[in-house]
């Protein structure tokens, strides 16, 4: 299980690494804009604006960015006892993994996901689409609740929710000051400021997206051995790759926070098809479940998943390797049953 260190030690860096960036951008901004101008503002000061302005814009992402989410997704909250099922099983996974037990929303979506968002723990929502309820077993569905669960206990939903701010902030700053620039003179120090905001803007996108990456994987092994059930999360994830490849839905707005992306969905399963008849065992001109999942593996072993660094989630071929090596461990007594206290 050394690789679940490996994980956390790479999301702690990255993290580090995009307010480092944020930091450094905004320095660069009030050092030019104090040299352009002849200003006068101390390092102290500029470190009081810098902080203050930074601090602002996040707050102010990080309170509205629920209500767009809820808005975008069409969700309707569960009553008590409307759900019993899904209601006791997230009872459960909430106490196992020491945290408030999140609100429960159904998605009246055809699509087979599920995400979770929130501003705190507290505050979370979990929401299953129909589709998922509709397409996966109990014990499916189980380690993909655990999975969302997992994403709380880590806190990762309110850390993204709040560095997602980062890139927006470059752009949004970009965009002005290209619009601001009405004198001559100023066109040079315009487009130095816009070319540094872009450049941010770019490097913090994809630093977002790694972060994205690595929290996927953190919550796959945290519902791995948390359920005991690696099995059934790796089949969960091939069902929702190939049910979200079928589906001409436009993504909605929650893309990011969901346990499987529809556009890398349709990318993955494209790619399996193009060698389908390799995979077709049985020759029925049919992927069944297990074969899908067999087609992913060898793709991942192989190393024929595609460059993601441009993708909100790792390639589903990685994440069922993952789940393999963990129920090698656990089949070999490498994971005990409270080692998900210390995931």
């Amino acid at each position: 299980m050394a690789s679940l260190g490996a994980l956390k030690r790479s999301m702690a860096l990255t993290l580090i690494m995009i307010f480092g960036l944020l930091f450094v951008f905004i320095m660069l901004i009030f050092e030019f804009m104090m040299w352009y101008y002849n200003g006068t503002i101390n390092i102290i000061g500029q470190l009081i604006l810098i902080f203050f302005f930074v601090g602002i814009f996040m707050l102010i992402q990080w309170a509205v960015s629920p209500g767009i989410i809820r808005w975008g997704s069409k969700l309707q909250y569960l009553k008590p006892g409307e759900y019993q099922w899904l209601e006791q099983e997230v009872s459960q996974l909430s106490k196992q993994a020491d945290i408030p037990m999140p609100r429960l929303a159904i998605s009246r979506d055809p699509t087979p996901n599920a995400f979770v968002f929130g501003r705190s723990r507290k505050s979370s929502t979990l929401t299953v689409h129909t589709g998922l309820l509709e397409k996966l077993n109990q014990n499916e569905i189980r380690g993909v609740l655990a999975h969302e669960i997992g994403h709380l206990r880590h806190n990762d939903v309110v850390v993204m929710t709040v560095v997602s701010a980062i890139p927006m902030l470059a752009w949004m700053l970009a965009r002005s000051f290209l619009w601001g620039g009405r004198r001559n003179r100023d066109a040079g120090a315009i487009i130095i400021v816009a070319i540094i905001s872009y450049v941010v803007y770019f490097i913090s996108q994809l630093l977002i997206l790694k972060l994205s990456r690595q929290r996927e994987f953190y919550a796959d092994s945290y519902s791995a051995v948390a359920t005991g059930d690696p099995h059934s999360l790796s089949s969960a994830l091939a069902k929702i790759t190939f049910g979200l490849s079928l589906s001409n839905e436009k993504p909605g707005a929650a893309r990011a926070f969901y346990i499987g992306d529809p556009v890398s969905a349709k990318r993955e399963i494209a790619s399996i098809m193009q060698n389908k008849n390799k995979y077709d065992l049985d020759g029925d001109g049919v992927l069944d479940e297990g074969e899908l999942q067999k087609a992913m593996e060898e793709q991942a072993k192989s190393g024929r998943a595609r460059m993601e660094f441009m993708s909100t989630h790792p390639s589903t071929f990685k994440r069922i390797l993952l789940l393999k090596q963990i129920e090698t461990d656990i089949g070999h007594g490498g994971a005990n049953a409270n080692i998900y206290d210390h995931i």
